[in-house]
């Protein structure tokens, strides 16, 4: 989104005359969709950084190792495409010696970048919910976001049991992340009894889905799919599904999407949607940030931003106990050691290390929300194991 950058740009360039001559400059990159139909996201990871620099940089900077460091924010748009996000990659890393990003958002984007990142030791924080995001082989990646592989399983069978559905329809974007989503969503709902009865892949910059949804709903689903799609793609999804007459239960058991969802659908259309919720809203701490974010921006937060904004300062953190902001082998190693670290969404770990041979995933509690009025109502609290 421009007029958001151009947010960023601005607050950076204030920021830059306010600070002394001996002050020296700590970049840190963003790498996230700021245009299209994953701006949400974007906007999301973006807000998370610049939010967490103007933490330290109200205080002079941050320090580390007897020096003050003023953190400034490169941003770039990767259009949710992998070749665009590693070109921007490449920029940030050959042109502006970046060694810590936030990004990239998607599954393919993450692919496309992991050899650069690796081979430059350069520390990324996705939202790419792939498997393959994680891995021994790739050390420099780390996810504060919950992929769906960790908590579809016990949202899915939540909505099969309290929820009776059977027969599941979808759509899911034709790349990377849509392939890896359905797969995981399809393998979780039969493993509880449910099956995908219709599915169906689109290229992500559709926007009629009716031709699609009605062989989809030829198939008699009494519950349908949300999971794999960008924000305003989920609400098109429920707007014309319940245009086409659809009254079942909607599930997205993936992504925040809520605000785009209500916005894109309307309050009426979205009766009878269940959605995963990735923070509790009545927390005072996600309240603050919530605030914070929707003042400083203009836009309604997106669930992810509060778990990069943990993250960021979990990196920080790890500078000032290493002794360095240049060296990312020691940064990262001070990363992982972080034990109990606290945050706005309590205290985080990582984990991993069972599923993907690697402790680079931050762990948190996940929510089951349910759209009443034109609002989300907590209805469970998750674990990896179980909704309850």
């Amino acid at each position: 989104m421009r007029g958001f950058l151009k947010v960023a740009l601005l607050s950076a360039a204030c920021a830059v005359s306010s600070y002394s001559a001996s002050a020296q400059t700590l970049k840190l990159g963003v790498l996230a969709t700021l245009s299209g139909a994953g701006t949400a996201w974007g906007m999301a990871m973006q807000g998370a950084a610049e939010l967490a620099a103007e933490d330290v940089n109200s205080k002079g900077g941050l320090e580390v190792a007897g020096k003050k460091y003023k953190v400034e924010i490169v941003a770039y748009d990767d259009h949710y495409k992998a070749a665009d996000a590693l070109t921007a990659f490449n920029r940030m890393v050959y042109d502006d010696t970046i060694k810590f990003v936030v990004g990239p958002l998607g599954s393919a984007p993450a692919l496309a970048l992991l050899p650069v990142s690796t081979e430059n030791k350069v520390i990324t924080m996705t939202m790419a919910f792939t498997p393959k995001a994680l891995s021994a082989d790739y050390k420099y990646s780390f996810r504060p976001v919950i992929p769906s592989d960790v908590f579809s399983d016990p949202q899915i069978k939540w909505v099969v049991q309290k929820l009776g559905a059977k027969k599941i329809g979808g759509l899911f974007p034709n790349d990377e992340s849509g392939q890896q989503v359905g797969a995981a969503n399809e393998a979780a709902y039969e493993a509880v009894g449910a099956k995908f009865v219709a599915k169906e892949f689109f290229e992500r910059e559709r926007v009629d889905f009716v031709p699609l949804l009605t062989r989809v709903l030829a198939k008699g689903i009494d519950a349908f799919e949300l999971n794999g799609n960008a924000p305003q793609t989920a609400g098109l999804l429920v707007k014309q599904l319940r245009e086409l007459g659809f009254k079942g239960p909607i599930i997205r058991t993936g992504g925040d999407a809520t605000a785009d969802i209500l916005k894109v659908a309307g309050k009426d259309a979205t009766e009878n949607v269940y959605v995963h919720q990735p923070i509790n809203t009545d927390s005072p701490a996600i309240q603050e940030y919530t605030k914070r974010f929707e003042t400083k921006y203009k836009t309604p937060l997106n669930a992810f931003s509060p778990f990069f904004y943990a993250n960021v300062q979990m990196v920080f953190a790890a500078m000032q106990k290493s002794g360095t902001v240049t060296d990312s082998d020691k940064v990262r190693e001070a990363l992982l050691g972080l034990k109990d670290f606290e945050t706005l969404l309590g205290k985080v770990n990582w984990i991993g290390e069972a599923q993907w041979k690697s402790n680079q995933q931050l762990d948190a509690p996940f929510y089951v929300a349910q759209l009443k009025g034109g609002a989300a109502q907590v209805v469970a609290k998750c674990t990896p194991k179980v909704c309850e």
